[in-house]
């Protein structure tokens, strides 16, 4: 619903406020047009009508006016355009209010406009002194602020209900996957080898064959023969993940690959890892932040036997997350389940920490550790803060998330009003 501008650094703060809160609310229709469509100027003066949307008119004062914003804005492009455009949608966003029989109170149009001035650090009488002394007059600001309260109301009235922000949704929304693709991310596929101390001699040439492969096609076929990975059907393939999520100790060396070069061994708890880097994505710098994991193990058997399938499918339909796993495995012995609290992603073995890499929370991996089929669930993923560094709050969060799913709804519903419209110009 919001079109933000970009402004320069040295933008008074006056302009820094206004684009905190976006333009594209609009200016609002005057008070005194109504639902019948005026007649169009035919070069009449500057406050008759030049375009009607649903019968309400905008005068060519109201798109001087907004230009005049934009300009203030330091907003490139087709202003005039820009202004129509931005006063359609609010004519549109007032007419669909009246049709709800909504309006906005005088008493809440000036707290809307002293909560604008104050994100300025300015009282709504300074800031309309700053408008004042730009070109914009007072009353272009109320109608700005107007259609934005009223236009708040009838999404609020037609959408609130079907909103429903869960506890689950504020726990992913405070994890680390919350920042996924804002640095540096990964596309890796993965060749897992066992390496019992009988085979371990063995393991390690086959490793040092499969580090020598240089290119997708023969790395996944390699990977469909001898890895003992969850994803060697998929020729080994792993999905995009953040750089973070490895272990910190892994980093420089996926770092160091290039695209289609797979890295040297790296021995694990029983088994021997290979990477191949498909790709890279440098959103951002990579980062050095560390998380903290809590995940569970649940030994599920003799690797490719029926009971560690069975037990595997068990968790699959009926663990959506760890604690469900204590009724999946209650007539195992106590042994088979462990969950492990958060902890630092150095301090977890590497073979675990591999495996969680790649896993949002409740998903799940296998790996083969000490002659069985292990499975490994991920229970919590959280960023280690910088000392003075607060967490956000739950409420913020929920906040957070209710505006942004209010916002959809909002930007779909207006869209189908400009759609729908009937707009006339001279």
């Amino acid at each position: 619903m919001t079109k933000m501008v970009r402004l320069t650094p040295r933008c008074r703060p006056l302009n820094a406020a206004v684009l905190a809160l976006g333009l594209a609310a609009g200016l609002g229709w005057t008070p005194g047009n109504g639902p019948a469509a005026p007649a169009l100027a035919q070069g009449g003066g500057l406050f008759a009508p030049v375009i009607t949307v649903n019968g309400l008119g905008i005068s060519r004062y109201e798109i001087e006016q907004r230009m005049r914003f934009l300009q203030l804005l330091r907003q490139s492009g087709d202003l005039r355009k820009a202004a129509e455009d931005a006063l359609i949608e609010d004519r549109l966003r007032t007419w669909r209010a009246k049709l709800d029989g909504m309006t906005a109170s005088p008493e809440l149009v000036d707290e809307g406009m002293t909560e604008f001035a104050g994100r300025a650090n300015l009282t709504k009488e300074q800031f309309i002194a700053e408008l004042t002394r730009a070109g914009v007059s007072e009353q272009t600001f109320r109608d700005f602020v107007s259609a934005g309260v009223v236009w708040r109301d009838v999404v609020r009235a037609r959408y609130a209900g079907r909103v429903q922000i869960t506890e689950a949704d504020i726990d992913r929304a405070m994890l680390v996957e919350a920042d996924r693709g804002a640095g540096t991310r990964v596309l890796l596929s993965e060749i897992i080898i066992p390496a019992p101390p009988e085979y371990a001699a063995e393991a390690r040439e086959l490793a040092g064959q499969v580090s020598a492969i240089r290119g997708e096609a023969e790395f996944a076929n390699a990977a469909q023969q001898v890895s003992a990975s969850a994803t060697r059907d998929q020729g080994g393939r792993l999905q995009w993940m953040p750089l973070q999520n490895l272990p910190p100790a892994l980093r420089p060396t996926i770092m160091a690959l290039k695209p289609g070069e797979a890295s040297a061994p790296i021995e694990l708890n029983g088994a021997i890892a290979v990477f191949m880097l498909r790709g890279m994505d440098e959103g951002g710098p990579a980062s050095t932040g560390a998380q903290t994991l809590g995940y569970a193990l649940l030994t599920l058997g003799v690797p490719g036997s029926p009971e560690a399938a069975e037990l595997a499918g068990r968790v699959a339909r009926s663990a959506k997350g760890c604690d469900d796993l204590y009724t999946v495995a209650k007539s195992l012995p106590p042994s088979w389940l462990t969950r492990v609290e958060p902890a630092a992603q150095g301090a977890i073995p590497q073979d675990v920490g591999l495996a969680l890499a790649h896993l949002d929370i409740g998903e799940t991996t296998r790996l083969q550790r000490g002659g069985n089929e292990v499975l490994v669930m991920l229970c919590s993923r959280e960023k280690v803060r910088p000392e003075g560094e607060a967490a956000p709050s739950r409420d913020a969060v929920r906040t957070q998330l209710l505006n942004q799913r209010m916002n959809s709804y909002a930007d779909s519903l207006l869209a189908d009003l400009v759609a729908n419209a009937v707009i006339v110009r001279p």
